[in-house]
C-alpha cells in the first residue's frame, strides 16, 4: 500500500495559487485544446486579471475552475487544495472547526468548503453496480444521530437511517433513506446490486421476499447472538465494521451531524473506504476528476 503525500511534498507541488490554477488547466484542457468558440486547436495564454486562459485565435476565455468546487470562490486555490489534502490524509474526516484553524478562514467559509469537498468526493466515487452471479453482497442498515425513542420503521426520535451495500472484499455504496420499509430497502438493493448476487442480511423484515427479485438471500440471526450463520455462511460483519468507523468519525470528529447533511458524511466515508488499498491516489484523483464542462460566455 503506497502512502499519501507528506505535507512537504504537497507544498512543493502546489507552492502558490498559480501552480494550482496551472494544474487545473492541464488536467482539464492542456495546450492544443480545441477552442469551444472557434473550434480550432489553440495555444492558450494566461490572463493575469482573472482565473482564466485566452484562445490565441479568437480570444475566447477558458476558466479552469468552472464546474469544480472552486467555482465562484474568493478563497485562494492553494487553501482549497490543502483542505482536500487534509481530507485525504485523515482516517476520521476533518471538522469545519479544524479547517477554520488550519486555513485561517471564517467558520462559515470552512463549513461551506467542507460540504463542497464531501459532495465532490461523492461525485468522483459514483455508485457502481455491485455483485453479480457468484458474488456475495452484504446489506445492512443503521441509525445515526439523535436519541432512540418512538416507534416505526423509519426514524427513531431524531435518528436517521443509512443503508449500506458492500461487496465482499470490494466496494461499498451508502444511501440515506426516509423510512426503513420493505419498499425502501428493495429500491436501494435493485438500484445498487446486480441480479444473481447472493445477498447477506440480518433478520430485519425490510429484506423479506427480496429473493423474488432475482437474488439469492441468506440471513444471519443477530437476535440469537449469531454473527456468522453456521449453515449458510451468511454475515454482515464487514458492514458492521464500516458502521463502527463511520460512527467514530461522526462522534469523535464532528460530534453532531444533522439528518439533512448526513448523506455527505456517509459518502465521504464511502469514498475513503473504497480507496483503502490506494490512499496515495485519493488526492490526485480529487484534484483531476471533475464533471462535464459547462458552456461559458465571454
Amino acid at each position: 500500500m503506497s502512502k499519501p503525500q507528506t505535507i512537504l511534498q504537497f507544498f512543493k507541488q502546489f507552492p502558490d495559487d498559480e501552480a494550482c490554477l496551472t494544474h487545473l488547466f492541464e488536467v482539464r484542457f492542456g495546450q492544443g485544446y480545441a477552442c469551444p468558440s472557434c473550434e480550432r486547436p489553440s495555444k492558450w495564454f494566461r490572463i493575469k486579471a482573472e482565473r482564466a486562459y485566452s484562445c490565441q485565435w479568437c480570444g475566447h476565455h477558458l476558466h479552469p475552475t468552472v464546474g469544480t468546487p472552486f467555482e465562484q470562490t474568493r478563497t485562494p486555490l492553494q487553501l482549497w487544495f490543502y483542505a482536500i489534502y487534509l481530507f485525504t490524509t485523515t482516517r476520521n474526516g476533518v471538522a469545519a472547526k479544524e479547517l477554520q484553524r488550519q486555513l485561517g478562514v471564517t467558520y462559515k467559509t470552512a463549513w461551506r468548503m467542507a460540504c463542497l469537498i464531501r459532495e465532490h468526493m461523492a461525485d468522483v466515487d459514483g455508485d457502481n453496480l455491485l455483485g453479480g452471479p457468484g458474488e456475495h453482497v452484504e446489506v445492512d442498515e443503521t441509525l445515526i444521530g439523535g436519541s432512540v425513542s418512538g416507534k416505526g420503521s423509519g426514524y427513531k426520535g431524531n435518528k436517521t437511517a443509512v443503508v449500506g451495500v458492500m461487496e465482499r472484499g470490494g466496494e461499498i455504496v451508502t444511501r440515506v433513506v426516509q423510512r426503513r420499509t420493505k419498499q425502501a430497502m428493495r429500491a436501494v438493493i435493485l438500484d445498487t446490486v446486480m441480479p444473481g448476487t447472493t445477498l447477506n442480511t440480518d433478520e430485519f423484515g425490510g429484506y423479506k421476499d427480496i429473493d423474488q427479485s432475482g437474488y439469492r438471500h441468506i440471513k444471519v440471526n443477530h437476535n440469537a447472538g449469531q454473527y456468522v450463520c453456521t449453515t449458510s455462511g451468511a454475515t454482515v460483519n464487514a458492514l458492521e465494521g464500516f458502521w463502527a468507523q463511520l460512527k467514530r468519525s461522526i462522534n469523535g470528529t464532528h460530534v453532531h451531524v444533522s439528518g439533512k447533511h448526513l448523506w455527505k458524511y456517509a459518502k465521504e466515508a464511502e469514498y475513503r473506504f473504497n480507496r483503502r488499498e490506494t490512499p496515495s491516489l485519493m488526492l490526485p484523483e480529487l484534484l483531476s476528476t471533475f464533471g462535464p464542462l459547462k458552456p461559458e460566455r465571454d
